[in-house]
């Protein structure tokens, strides 16, 4: 079927991007995985291009694009392109996470301080949610906040934060108030330098291994007042808000890279020969080929309704769930056969189906583990809240 998700000014954008990508991105992607790390001169190459800051609004420096994922799209389908699923991770935190809890909650100082130098890829954001023992449950946060003149003194640790070595502010969620149930906890905006706040060792993940993933720890960190961000008590309620579009944007990444794997799935399976022919031209490899894409294709015709429901305001939280629980699982059913038909050689790194086989399985588990998306949607099919 005919796609009808994109304008003209969007496929321009594209262009943009395939130049970000074929210049700063491409070349690069071996030595940052070997490095474990992505370099910071790639986020200020793209704040210059345009390729990051989408999301903030003009009058601070981006493009302001929050209400249009179309954009956003774009540059995933195209890192997916060539396998840079840990940059499109990374981008992915400061665009459709980071940025837009600025600019949905932040005051208009806050918005002025942070979203400018986000916008141009000089200060890279995080959000520090998971505790060692917590996972999914947030109401079991530990990490605390005590009230002092001025401010508050944020005591804890945090575990598994995306950019938590690059990340120069960090939105930490912490339990301000011991006794106020689900109004005790607040979002409070750390930064780099602020003394007790350290850095442990990056994380040595599965997949993703470009994609600094950190340790944090808070010793008496003091947070002035000036950095709670939106509502004091109102942390989980402002999550919740702010979820279906970080599920929406791992549903969009998941459609992509599984795009981008079959392609490449195609063009093996028809230069590799076997008994005398290429492998293609068996049965069985032609109706695996044909489930997958048929799989992506109805996969991505409902990923692309929820990004014009985002769009227009109505992407549901229950719909957003979906679209993640679906799309994760989809793109590592179709990676594992890709990986399957490239036999042996898909089992080594340096074939791309290798590597995203790797990078695929955290997909079911970040943005919320699929097994709360199927709460998220069974309650809502029962009538429970």
């Amino acid at each position: 079927m005919k796609r009808h998700l994109y304008t003209a000014d969007h496929e321009q954008f594209r262009e943009v991007v395939r130049e970000f990508v074929a210049r700063a991105v491409a070349g690069n992607l071996q030595r940052w995985d070997h490095d474990r790390l992505i370099d910071r001169d790639v986020w200020l190459t793209a704040g210059k291009q345009g390729v990051i800051g989408l999301s903030a609004p003009e009058e601070y420096g981006g493009a302001g694009q929050h209400g249009d994922y179309r954009y956003r799209n774009i540059v995933l389908e195209e890192f997916a392109k060539v396998h840079a699923t840990a940059l499109a991770s990374s981008f992915s935190l400061q665009d459709d996470i980071a940025i837009p809890y600025v600019t949905a909650l932040g005051t208009a100082e806050q918005k002025r301080r942070w979203l400018p130098p986000m916008a141009s890829g000089e200060r890279i954001g995080a959000i520090a949610m998971t505790e060692p023992g917590t996972g999914s449950d947030l109401r079991g946060v530990r990490t605390s906040g005590r009230r002092v003149d001025g401010g508050w003194v944020v005591s804890g640790a945090k575990t598994f934060i995306t950019s938590g070595i690059n990340a120069d502010l960090v939105i930490t969620v912490v339990r301000t108030a011991p006794e106020g149930g689900s109004r005790g906890f607040s979002l409070l905006v750390v930064e780099r330098d602020m003394p007790g706040f350290t850095r442990g060792r990056k994380l040595d993940k599965v997949g993703l291994h470009a994609q600094d993933t950190a340790e944090l720890f808070y010793d008496d960190v003091f947070v002035p007042d000036e950095n709670v961000l939106g509502e004091l008590g109102g942390g989980l309620k402002q999550l919740a808000g702010l979820l279906p579009l970080e599920r929406l944007s791992i549903a969009a990444h998941a459609v992509a890279v599984a795009t981008a794997v079959l392609a490449d799935t195609l063009a093996y399976t028809n230069e590799r020969h076997a008994f005398g022919q290429p492998i293609a031209d068996f049965q069985n490899t032609r109706f695996e080929l044909a489930s997958m894409a048929t799989e992506i294709d109805v996969t991505r015709a409902f990923v692309d309704q929820a990004i014009l429901a985002h769009g227009e305001g109505e992407l549901s939280v229950v719909d957003a769930a979906k679209a993640k629980l679906f799309a994760s699982e989809m793109q590592n059913r179709i990676i594992d056969r890709c990986l399957q038909l490239h036999g042996g050689y898909g089992y080594m790194l340096e074939f791309p189906v290798g590597r995203a086989f790797q990078d695929a399985r955290i997909q079911r588990i970040f943005g919320g583990a699929n097994e709360i998306m199927k709460e998220i949607i069974g309650r809502d099919l029962v009538g429970r809240r």
